[in-house]
């Protein structure tokens, strides 16, 4: 068998990754996405050739300013020896995030595609840490009215929103916090997602905390917008105000100042495993529209 060649590309061999034949079921293909329009840097995508054909191919993404890749966003292959080669082969360490279909396991042709992906990723050293639904709230969806419950305040002090992210993990259910404070401790765990924030192009002053009418804090809920979508980046309710589906509240007062700063659509995602937080998404008129599993 002809030698296999791994490397990165260089500029101007785009059409190399586009050259590999996938029938587009799982992964950034399911949303008519191209490897040009997701600003992919050559630097950061990999091929593996054989006989001078693509065989396998992975693209890692990060925004325009980021020096380090963030994510493994596109993972396609015909040969999965070489799809499990150029994992290894590549020095960019990383989670591996795929979009699926909702119910995709339900389509035999779908499934084995999303399965051929996470043995390959599983050979080269990764493993599932959790799946997760994607939300697309639009207008019509209908804007829920504002329970009224509780007061919004902005926060400009990273230390106290800090605090209140460690506090709020105390008994988290969000798998990625609960690895990283099982590995790090909850403060570091904190301020991981403090850096994700913060990482969004929105503005800071969109932040809100929450409180009862008598002035105890309640919890957070970050309204944001990424690279490309606006998106509720964070709910989280304080251990002892739990229980009283406050969760509820910040949702839809994000909900309600994404619009009011011009969101047309917004995008939102947690655990499958978090059944309140899917409970609350569902009450707030959030429909699943992807499905994501995500490996580490």
């Amino acid at each position: 068998m002809t030698d296999l060649v791994i490397r990165p590309l260089v500029a101007g061999e785009e059409h190399l990754f586009d050259s590999l034949p996938d029938p587009g079921l799982v992964g950034r293909a399911v949303l008519g996405e191209t490897y040009a329009g997701r600003g992919f840097r050559p630097e950061w995508t990999w091929v593996a050739l054989r006989d001078g054909m693509v065989v396998a191919r992975a693209a890692w993404w990060a925004g325009p300013d980021d020096r380090a890749p963030l994510v493994l966003d596109w993972f396609d292959f015909t040969d999965a020896q070489a799809a499990v080669e150029l994992l290894r082969a590549a020095p960019l360490r990383t989670e591996y995030s795929i979009l699926l279909p909702c119910g995709w396991r339900r389509d035999p042709a779908v499934r084995a595609q999303a399965q051929a992906r996470i043995d390959a990723a599983t050979a080269a050293g990764m493993r599932v840490l959790v799946e997760r639904y994607r939300y697309h709230w639009t207008p019509g969806c209908g804007l829920p009215a504002r329970p009224g419950r509780l007061e919004f305040r902005p926060e400009p002090d990273d230390a106290v929103i800090l605090d209140v992210l460690c506090r709020i993990g105390e008994g988290s259910l969000d798998a990625h916090f609960r690895a990283a404070a099982a590995a790090h401790g909850p403060l570091a765990a904190a301020r991981e997602g403090l850096d994700l924030l913060r990482w969004m192009p929105s503005p800071r002053d969109w932040w809100r905390m929450a409180f009862t009418p008598g002035g105890e804090p309640v919890g957070l809920v970050v309204p944001a917008r990424n690279q490309t979508h606006h998106v509720v980046g964070f709910v989280g309710v304080l251990p002892a105000q739990r229980g009283r589906g406050y969760a509820y509240d910040l949702l839809v007062e994000g909900t309600h100042l994404l619009v009011e700063a011009g969101a047309d659509a917004i995008v939102a995602a947690t655990d499958q495993g978090n059944a309140p937080m899917a409970a609350t998404f569902a009450r707030a008129g959030y429909p699943v529209e992807w499905e994501r599993i995500d490996l580490v």
